[in-house]
């Protein structure tokens, strides 16, 4: 568990640069945020909060708004959500 709550911890840093990059719409840093909302409630069980908060990222992704390199750091913090799957 230990183990889960440092990666987590790595994947709301990813989530920051997302959140507080000004070239990425709001609706997207708000995503984030949420995302990391998510991933920060210790009552929930992990699969679940990785499945929620995929499930957001993978919308984020496909949002026709997004520039290039806002859409990579999502694949790649989606990328490390299945690690903890």
């Amino acid at each position: 568990m230990p183990d889960d709550n440092k990666k987590i911890d790595q994947i709301c840093d990813g989530l920051n640069m997302i959140s507080e990059d000004n070239s990425i719409p709001r609706n997207i840093r708000r995503g984030a945020e949420e995302v990391k909302q998510i991933l920060r409630k210790p009552d929930d069980p992990i699969d679940l909060r990785v499945a929620s908060a995929t499930s957001i990222l993978d919308e984020l992704a496909n949002d026709p708004n997004i520039p290039l390199h806002g859409r990579t750091l999502i694949w790649n913090i989606m990328s490390r959500l299945e690690e903890l799957a």
